[in-house]
C-alpha cells in the first residue's frame, strides 16, 4: 500500500511539472486564454482572436473543443479563461436566462455584474434553424415549422445541448405545439449524417453551417418566430483589460469584419475541404487586415506523443487513488455490515451519473483540464474495486476463516495474510475492469482540456475525418490491451501460486 503512496505522489509532481502544466504566476497574468466551443464555427472564431492576440506581440493560447455553453461560461467566470466566441441570443436565453433581459443595454448591464464584457457584433448572425432534405420537404409539402404538426410519425435528431437547453426542443415543441414523441439527442456532426442517411427527417442546424449547402437541407421558415437573432461576439473577463490594455484594441478590429458569407464559406473550408482551422484563421486575417501569421503544426509523432503523455497522466493518477480508497472502502464494507449498504450504494450511485454531467459538476470547484478530469475519473473507478474487494472477501470459504481464527491470529493479521491474498485474484479483476473503463472515458477529459487521446477522436467526429478519428480511437484500444497486460503479469505477483493453478 505504501508503494501505492509513493507513486501517487511521483505521478503527481511529475504531471504537476510537466510543460502542460507548470505555468508560473507571472506567466498565467499576462497570457491570453481563448476557448472555444465543439463546433467547427466557434473553434475558426477562436483561432483568429488567438492569432490576432499574438500577432500584437501579446502572449495567448487557444483551449480549443471545450464542449458546450456551460462549460465555457462556467470556465469563463472562473478565470481559466479569458475570451470565448458566443451569440447573443444564447446569452439572453441560455446563460441569463433566468432574469427574463428584454434589451441588449440589460443584457450588458447583467453581465457588468458578473464582471464580463461583450464585444461589438462580429458582422453575422447565426441562428438556430430545422432543417430537413429538400427533397423530402418538396416531396410532403413543408416550408415552415408549423407545417410539421401535419406529419407527427417523423423522427427528430436535436443535439444533446440544444434537447436541454432554454431556447431548444422544449420551448420549441410548445411554442409550435408539435406532436412528435420520436426525439433523440446527438452529436451536431452526426446529425447530419443522419438525416442523410435516412434514420431521422429532421434536425436543429446553425445558419452558417457549410453542411445544409452540401448535404441539400432546406432552413424551414421560423413562422412563429421562435429563435432570436444569435449575433456572434466576444465575451471576455473585466480583469483582463487591465492586465492587457492593449487587448480592447486588437478585439474591436473584428467588429463587424466578418460576414455570413464569409463564415460560411470558412466553415466550408474546414468542414468540406479539410483545410486546419488555424490555417484558416491565418488566410483570412491576411486578407482582412494585411496581418501575416506563421502557422505551424505538430506532427502524427508529436502529437501522438503528446496525447499519449496526457492520457497517461490522466489514468495514472485516477486510477491510483481509486486503488487507495477502493480497497478500504470494499473491506469496511465486510467488517462492518451497517457500513455495506451506505458504501456499494454511495459508489454505485455515483456510476449512475453521466460523465459529461460530473465533468461539468467540477468546473465552478476545480476549474477546467486535468484536476476535474482526475476527480471524476477516479470517482468512476471506484465501483468495481469496491464491489469486487467487498465480494471477494465474503465469499471466502468459513471453513479458512476459522482455520486462521483457530490459530490465533488476530483480525488485522488475519486480513493481511490470509483474507486479502485469498481475493487478491478477484481484487485485481476488479482493478482490471476499472483500468479499461478509465482509459475509454478519459478521451472526455478533452472536452473541458484536459487533453489525452479524445482530442483527435472528437477533432475527427467534428469534421468527418476518418484519420483523426483513429488517431485517438486506435492508441486507447492498444492501451487498454498493454494495461491488460500488465495487471495479467501483476497477478504472478500478487496472487498466490496455488490459486492460480
Amino acid at each position: 500500500m505504501s508503494r501505492c503512496v509513493l507513486i501517487w505522489i511521483l505521478v503527481g509532481l511529475i504531471w504537476c511539472s510537466s510543460p502542460q502544466f507548470a505555468v508560473t504566476d507571472e506567466e498565467d497574468d499576462v497570457r491570453i486564454r481563448i476557448g472555444s466551443k465543439k463546433f467547427t464555427e466557434n473553434v475558426i472564431l477562436g483561432e483568429i482572436v488567438c492569432l490576432l492576440v499574438q500577432s500584437a506581440g501579446l502572449p495567448s493560447e487557444h483551449r480549443r473543443e471545450l464542449g458546450g455553453t456551460r462549460v465555457l461560461w462556467n470556465a469563463l467566470l472562473k478565470g481559466d479563461i479569458d475570451i470565448y466566441p458566443e451569440y447573443t441570443g444564447t446569452i439572453r436565453r441560455e446563460i441569463l436566462q433566468k432574469y427574463d433581459l428584454q434589451t441588449d443595454p440589460d443584457m450588458l448591464e447583467k453581465l457588468s455584474e458578473f464582471g464580463i464584457v461583450m464585444s461589438w457584433p462580429l458582422g453575422f448572425n447565426n441562428t438556430y434553424a430545422v432543417g430537413m432534405k429538400k427533397r423530402l420537404a418538396e416531396e410532403y409539402t413543408v416550408t415552415t415549422i408549423s407545417d410539421l404538426r401535419k406529419y407527427p410519425d417523423f423522427k427528430f435528431g436535436f443535439t444533446n445541448e440544444f434537447m436541454d437547453r432554454a431556447d431548444g426542443w422544449q420551448g420549441l415543441r410548445a411554442h409550435y405545439n408539435l406532436p412528435q414523441t420520436s426525439v433523440r439527442g446527438l452529436d451536431h456532426d452526426l446529425a447530419y449524417r443522419g438525416i442523410d442517411s435516412g434514420a431521422i427527417q429532421v434536425i436543429d442546424m446553425y445558419s452558417t453551417d457549410a453542411e445544409i449547402e452540401y448535404y441539400g437541407l432546406r432552413a424551414l421558415e421560423d413562422d412563429l418566430k421562435y429563435f432570436p437573432r444569435y449575433e456572434a461576439v466576444l465575451l471576455y473577463r473585466a480583469d483582463v483589460i487591465e492586465r492587457r490594455p492593449r487587448l480592447v484594441e486588437q478585439l474591436e478590429l473584428l467588429s463587424g469584419r466578418i460576414s455570413e458569407s464569409k463564415m460560411i464559406a470558412m466553415n466550408a473550408q474546414a468542414k468540406l475541404k479539410g483545410i486546419r482551422e488555424k490555417q484558416i484563421a491565418a488566410d483570412f486575417l491576411h486578407g482582412m487586415f494585411g496581418i501575416q501569421v506563421d502557422v505551424s503544426y505538430d506532427h502524427f509523432w508529436q502529437r501522438l506523443r503528446k496525447h499519449t503523455t496526457d492520457h497517461l497522466i490522466l489514468v495514472a493518477l485516477s486510477l491510483s487513488g481509486a486503488i487507495l480508497m477502493a480497497i478500504p472502502l470494499g473491506i469496511l464494507a465486510v467488517k462492518i455490515s451497517s457500513c455495506e449498504k451506505i458504501i456499494l450504494g454511495v459508489v454505485g450511485i455515483i456510476q449512475t451519473i453521466p460523465s459529461l454531467a460530473l465533468l461539468v459538476f467540477m468546473i465552478p470547484l476545480l476549474g477546467i483540464g486535468g484536476p476535474p478530469a482526475v476527480v471524476a475519473l477516479f470517482l468512476y473507478s471506484l465501483l468495481p474495486i469496491v464491489r469486487n474487494t467487498f465480494t471477494g472477501i465474503r465469499d471466502i470459504p468459513t471453513s479458512m476463516i476459522e482455520s486462521a481464527c483457530a490459530l490465533g491470529l488476530p483480525p488485522a493479521t488475519r486480513l493481511r495474510l490470509v483474507e486479502l491474498p485469498l481475493a487478491s485474484s478477484t481484487i485485481l479483476a476488479g482493478v482490471k475492469t476499472s483500468a479499461v473503463i478509465n482509459i475509454g472515458t478519459a478521451t472526455l477529459g478533452a472536452l473541458i482540456g484536459a487533453g489525452g487521446y479524445g482530442q483527435p477522436f472528437l477533432t475527427g467526429i467534428r469534421l468527418d475525418n476518418i484519420g483523426m478519428i483513429l488517431e485517438g480511437a486506435v492508441p486507447a484500444a492498444l492501451l487498454a490491451l498493454l494495461i491488460q497486460g500488465l495487471f495479467d503479469l501483476a497477478e504472478r505477483a500478487v496472487v498466490p501460486r496455488g490459486l492460480r493453478l
